[in-house]
């Protein structure tokens, strides 16, 4: 062993080495020191079970840690023999492994199934752990005690308990360290939902959680490392009850088991009954509020939602009043203030999409005519009051000022303010990309458009009068990883770009992960750039000086940082570019072209809104200049009748069910929040995203199909040394690798799951 360390090691039985090998104590010290230990634990004690590794030296450790990771090894591994780094998680990989350890040589692969027990927590963490156990938890002979005392405590709660049994009924036949139970639930034990009941019950003893339905989520309980099964274990619940248990703790465990079980039921049969078509009431099932709001409400709608035209010319907002009408809703073409309106118990939609100014919203809602408001561009002023929320139709809420939520931060107020965050991501990306195409490449389309048609061309002899630039290897800098960013950086990785994002040090990770470059600071992020789109919103809003946090933060420092004839995108918010120094950025030819996407207001005292200070650069920079009303992301007809439906989900939530979907600020008191909600493939992997994943068979078994496929080949590849036989390997499965490549990439995409991570 000391000649190769890296290679050899041995293994002993600790405590058959120190109790029966008569060697001298240096000799046990050396091995104690050199070699990995483990102790029959169920054989030493009595009521603890499993034979577990104790120790390991360093060579060792580093030894599987390579194996767990390599593919190839898959074979021959057995168990999972490592620490974990985090003391709280069960026995098993970090630093073990993560997949299963079983081969099965019939299907010729790996099955799933980790051996991870609270018995290895205990013991291996020390060189030598029986010392220690006997310091923390006694005797021996107390924890047989402790054993017998939890093993008829399991049997009086059995006896109370008639929804479990125990599978082994024999008390002498039983073992001492486990207790194998199963559930009798009548015919939904003897039915396939009783196997699914059991996985999602497993799920709420877990750290993972469930989600109902509806996006409801309920946090594990961090029992799992209490509870598991091997494969082909009888029963339904494999349960730790031996001697290093406190009978407090095994009553614990097992009331666990029950709240699991039962939770569990409730989801499935959720899912299975809105699999049937039928209306499930998740009022008490999904742990949210205690009771339905009744009453007749009145919500204002104060923009246009249909963006198109209809037969008769004018803009068609029927998909959303036909939606309205199917959630039981009442759809109205005028106010609330002209009609009496009968006490019929539902929720009213009153659409005046005319109403444009701070005036004539006090006009229309100033004195609290309404319960709550869906807007998109018009500005909601602070005196406007709506006891029961407000949805924005987008991500930023800079124009929710009403006091109802405490203002454009949802801070403080009596009522939720939600956005639809993805709604308009890809339309905003893909109109900043159209932009940014009128501009680079830098070819001339118009004039070589006439000079063809007049006949004044030849390929051959003018062609070269016309050198451009492709957009391959231009480099963009974008501010800003929330769903429009992240979305203009694919686009813009899609067109061979270099792309480097700054957004807060907690994204950093993820940006680098996708492939990106990370900044820490906006000016980092533009130096070097031929391009530079803004895409941070407002940010928070400052009570006492009434500005945003991120206004003016593309300023002379930013824009300097950029190479010569850089190209300027801001279609996110107007105050977030400091036009002074965007004068002298295209004075200076810094910046040889600003393409702007910002409100713009009709009063009687002229153009108001943040578009207002781009108007005096005309004089000087009209040719360098594109200036757009923030039509990006709010002219497209299927994106904004997709965000008006999802933002009459979340009203009618709200104000019936206490339910708060994409939450801005805070969440007022009575209100349960739900998470975020984005389209299919935009925002970040949430839990909802993931368990509708997990319930998706088909898309699992496709996924863990190429996944397998891929992972043999590259294990083989990674395990083979000689060049011939790497050689045949190539060959023989390069297709079939890229083949599974290119279908894993598209069904992770289609999951949802090309995304980082929420952060709840």
């Amino acid at each position: 062993m000391d000649a190769d360390p890296e290679n050899r090691h041995a293994v002993f039985d600790a405590t058959s080495m120190l109790g029966a090998m008569p060697w001298e104590p240096d000799v046990v010290r050396a091995v104690m020191a050199k070699c990995c230990l483990f102790m029959p634990f169920q054989k030493a004690i009595g009521g603890i079970s499993g034979y577990f590794v104790a120790s390991f030296t360093p060579a060792a450790l580093a030894l599987i840690e390579r194996n767990q990771s390599n593919p190839s090894w898959a074979i021959p591994r057995q168990l999972k023999i490592a620490p974990p780094i985090n003391p709280r998680q069960p026995f098993s990989s970090k630093r073990s492994v993560d997949a299963g350890p079983f081969y099965d040589a019939e299907e010729d692969k790996m099955l799933g199934g980790v051996i991870n027990t609270y018995s290895a927590l205990a013991f291996a963490e020390t060189t030598f752990g029986l010392l220690q156990t006997e310091r923390r938890v006694g005797s021996v002979d107390a924890l047989n005690k402790r054993s017998a005392t939890n093993r008829r405590l399991v049997n009086e709660w059995v006896d109370r308990n008639g929804l479990f049994g125990l599978v082994v009924e024999d008390e002498e036949r039983r073992g001492a360290a486990v207790t194998l139970l199963k559930v009798n639930d009548g015919g939904i034990s003897s039915s396939d939902l009783h196997a699914r009941i059991i996985a999602r019950s497993k799920q709420i003893l877990g750290y993972e959680g469930i989600t109902h339905p509806n996006g409801v989520h309920e946090k594990g309980l961090d029992a799992a490392r209490y509870v598991n099964a091997f494969p082909g274990t009888p029963g339904d619940y494999r349960a730790w009850i031996g001697g290093i248990r406190d009978p407090e703790d095994v009553i614990a465990l097992l009331e666990n088991l029950k709240y699991a079980y039962l939770r569990a039921k409730i989801v499935v049969i959720e899912e299975e009954l809105e699999s049937r078509g039928s209306r499930v009431d998740y009022n008490e099932s999904a742990g949210g509020a205690a009771s339905v709001r009744e009453g007749t409400f009145k919500v204002l709608i104060a923009d246009a939602i249909g963006l198109r035209f209809n037969a008769a010319g004018s803009l068609d907002h029927s998909e959303l009043a036909a939606y309205i009408h199917e959630k039981g809703g009442v759809f109205h073409e005028n106010s609330a203030n002209d009609v009496s309106l009968a006490d019929d118990g539902k929720i009213h939609f009153f659409y005046r999409p005319q109403l444009s100014t701070a005036d004539e919203i006090l006009a229309e809602a100033g004195d609290g005519q309404y319960d709550a408001v869906i807007a998109a561009a018009t500005f909601i002023p602070q005196g406007a009051k709506f006891r029961l929320g407000g949805v924005r139709i987008g991500t930023g809420t800079g124009n929710m000022g009403s006091s109802s939520w405490g203002g454009p931060n949802g801070e403080g107020g009596e009522a939720p303010l939600m956005n639809t965050p993805g709604i308009n991501s890809r339309a905003t990306a893909q109109m900043a990309v159209k932009a940014l195409l009128k501009v680079l490449p830098d070819l001339p389309v118009e004039e070589l458009h006439a000079r063809v048609i007049g006949g004044d061309f030849d390929t051959g002899k003018n062609l070269a009068e016309y050198p451009t630039e492709k957009l391959e290897g231009k480099r963009i800098a974008i501010l800003g990883y929330g769903n429009i960013g992240r979305e203009l950086a694919r686009l813009a990785k899609a067109f061979h770009m270099d792309v480097v994002v700054y957004a807060r040090p907690v994204h950093r990770d993820n940006i680098i992960a996708e492939g990106y470059e990370y900044a820490a600071s906006p000016a980092e992020a533009a130096r070097g750039c031929d391009v530079l789109s803004v895409h941070l919103g407002l940010g928070k809003l400052d009570p006492a000086t009434g500005r945003f946090s991120n206004t003016g933060v593309v300023n002379a420092q930013v824009l300097s940082a950029l190479n010569d004839k850089a190209v300027l995108l801001n279609y996110d918010r107007g105050e977030l570019v400091n036009v002074a120094d965007l004068d002298a950025a295209l004075t200076s030819g810094k910046v040889r072209h600003a393409a702007i996407d910002a409100d713009i207001f009709k009063t009687s005292d002229g153009p108001s809104g943040p578009m207002k200070p781009y108007l005096s650069l005309l004089p000087k920079h009209a040719e360098k200049l594109e200036l757009l009303p923030h039509a990006a992301a709010d002219t497209d007809h299927p994106t904004r009748v997709a965000g008006a439906k999802q933002a009459v989900d979340q009203i009618v939530d709200a104000i019936r069910l206490f339910s708060v979907t994409n939450l801005k600020g805070d969440l007022p008191d009575g209100y349960v929040s739900q998470g975020a909600r984005t389209p299919s493939g935009i925002g970040p992997v949430t839990r909802s995203v993931l368990n509708r994943v997990a319930n998706d068979k088909e898309l699992l078994v496709q996924l863990r199909d190429v996944s397998e496929r891929i992972a043999a080949i590259l294990g083989a590849l990674d395990a083979v040394s000689e060049d011939a036989h790497k050689a045949r390997i190539v060959d023989r499965y390069r297709s079939l690798l890229a083949e599974n490549a290119m279908r894993q990439g598209q069904l992770l995409k289609s999951a949802g799951l090309v995304a980082p991570a929420a952060k709840d």
